[in-house]
């Protein structure tokens, strides 16, 4: 039987989905790859009499397609062809439906009071009322009604910030500024704040996300081995640190990333211009899925800068995005007269 949740909050990056949920006293999480593959009709791995593994993934349907979503979808297909999607206007694809419905099916909720959504900064005001607009009310992703009250979209490195106020509070420094570099798959987003108020003329996000490295790198294997490769596998291998195997032979990634480093300073180049003086800052945030492939370039970018690298980045805009949620339900309930 499915479940109401008050907020349910739900990270729809570029390379992994990720959401949080209250569950009993605990906040629960969970990801999976924002893969999008065509659902296969007639699948025969759930039928294998226990010879077969069952991936778990599950049909998300959107208007008239069906989507195969969830932490045991294909990193490879046929043809290169993974399903995922990265353009600016990602939130209104169906793909990023099916892994927003995806999200609510895995976590097992049918009903909820307050959805909180994030975006990259430099489409937050483009973007935040169209996802308001087509997630609020009645759904049905093919596994039966889901009911959505109310949604809120904040920027995705805001998330990132409230969760270092709320768990690291001997760090934050609510008086003077934080600085927040959230490196994503497709995009960079950086964003400056006193306390949780943004500064938005020192702010800013980029296309120039992991994903372009792993493209830089794939071109590199393309030259040496004279035939393409697929970049989730790339993401998989640098993200568990191990060889990366291309037609039996095992390929150590690290020389290939040390080559890509060009790509990863024209961001940082960006984003020093667009942040000016840092005397002012008390730290940096480092956060994200591509966290650490940046840290070496921003810790050079800004020398004199205290770095804190967020534990379990993947999770921190996640997290963030709940804590905001909850607190927001906590305001309405008040209004309403629920709590005192």
């Amino acid at each position: 039987m499915k479940a109401h949740t008050a907020v349910f909050a739900v990270d729809v990056g570029y390379g992994n989905t990720k959401s949080a949920f209250r569950n009993g006293s605990d906040v629960a999480t969970q990801m999976f790859p924002s893969l999008t593959p065509v659902a296969v009709k007639n699948a025969i791995s759930g039928h294998g009499h226990g010879l077969l593994d069952s991936r778990k993934t599950a049909t998300i349907t959107v208007g008239k397609a069906s989507y195969e979503v969830g932490p045991g979808v294909a990193l490879s297909s046929a043809y290169g062809n993974a399903g995922r999607t990265l353009s600016e206007d990602y939130c209104t694809t169906s793909n990023y439906a099916a892994l927003l419905g995806g999200s609510l099916h895995f976590a097992n909720i049918d009903r909820v009071d307050r959805l909180v959504l994030g975006l990259p900064v430099h489409t937050l005001n483009k973007f935040a009322a169209t996802l308001q607009d087509t997630f609020t009310g009645t759904h049905d992703f093919g596994q039966g009604r889901i009911d959505i009250e109310k949604v809120t979209v904040i920027a995705q490195p805001l998330g990132a910030l409230i969760y270092f106020s709320k768990y690291h509070r001997e760090r934050f420094d609510q008086h003077n500024a934080h600085m927040v570099v959230d490196v994503g798959y497709f995009t960079t987003d950086w964003m400056v704040a006193n306390g949780l108020t943004m500064d938005e003329r020192r702010s800013g996000g980029a296309p120039g996300g992991a994903s372009q490295i792993y493209q830089h790198i794939a071109g590199l294997i393309s030259d040496d081995e004279g035939d393409p490769t697929d970049i989730e596998r790339i993401d998989k291998s640098l993200r568990d640190d191990i060889p990366f195997l291309y037609y039996g032979k095992d390929i150590e990634l690290r020389p290939y990333l040390e080559q890509s480093r060009a790509v990863i300073s024209s961001t940082v180049k960006e984003m020093q211009n667009k942040v000016g003086r840092t005397s002012d800052l008390r730290s940096i945030l480092l956060t994200g899925g591509g966290a650490t492939l940046y840290e070496p370039d921003i810790r050079a970018a800004f020398p004199r800068v205290q770095i804190d690298v967020l534990d379990h980045p993947c999770y921190a805009n996640v997290r963030g995005f709940f804590s905001a949620g909850e607190t927001f339900h906590r305001r309405d309930q008040r209004k309403q007269g629920v709590i005192a």
